[in-house]
């Protein structure tokens, strides 16, 4: 849903980022590791003390790399097989750190110290990570396995923005609602994915053996 922005945000606000590293000489793979190193840090120093509104403001302040790096390999015509790799690779780091960070803070602080939502945080965290293994398992074998409710950019933007403002305003509550709708928004995607990619499996392996019987050379010989 979000991912509809991008463009705006890559063609717009980002772009004097884009031409000023690409003057500097900078890879894009650098802004993907730099921007990576920068949330795990500001969501695993931060978060577990409590600062919820100054890990966000960090992690926010990096989490652009994430647009950045891919609108800078277009404008230097240095996309490349092993940068898509890269990318996602770190995304994942990036994304388990954030929801770490929050999972410390649930186990180590005075404000936040409850086991349930420490489990429901760490639900997420796999969840959202099995959504997006799904869709690329299902493309890896040339199937589609796009949709459902939390696409990676939903969920980031959900939960750093509404764990800025509980930490800005000091009401936790928000944080709590946001992992409850993240958690059904997960689990929904990876059973629409589940399911979306089963249909789609099975109709191939019916067409696959359907070929295969009507094939006479595939008969065993007398």
């Amino acid at each position: 849903m979000l991912d509809r922005f991008k463009g705006f945000w890559q063609g717009v606000v980002l772009m004097p980022f884009v031409k000023l590293f690409i003057k500097w000489g900078i890879s894009p793979d650098t802004v993907t590791f730099v921007g990576t190193v920068g949330v795990s840090a500001g969501a695993l120093i931060f978060y577990p003390m409590g600062e919820l509104f100054i890990g966000t403001l960090v992690i926010t302040a990096f989490v652009f790399s994430d647009l950045i790096d891919g609108k800078m390999a277009r404008e230097m015509g240095r996309e490349s097989t092993f940068g898509s790799f890269w990318d996602s690779t770190l995304d994942r780091i990036g994304d388990g750190a954030i929801f770490g960070g929050l999972a410390l803070y649930f186990a180590n602080t005075s404000e936040g110290d409850s086991y349930l939502y420490l489990c429901l945080t760490l639900y997420c965290l796999v969840m959202g990570s099995v959504t997006s293994y799904a869709r690329a398992k299902a493309e890896s074998l040339g199937l589609d396995a796009k949709g459902g409710l939390a696409e990676r950019a939903d969920r980031l933007v959900s939960i750093l923005v509404l764990t800025g403002l509980a930490g800005l305003f000091d009401l936790p509550v928000l944080i709590y609602v946001t992992l409850w709708v993240l958690a059904f928004a997960n689990t929904y995607t990876v059973v629409f994915r589940v399911r979306k990619v089963h249909r789609q499996a099975v109709a191939r392996d019916a067409a696959r053996d359907a070929a295969a019987a009507g094939d006479p050379g595939s008969a065993s010989p007398l």
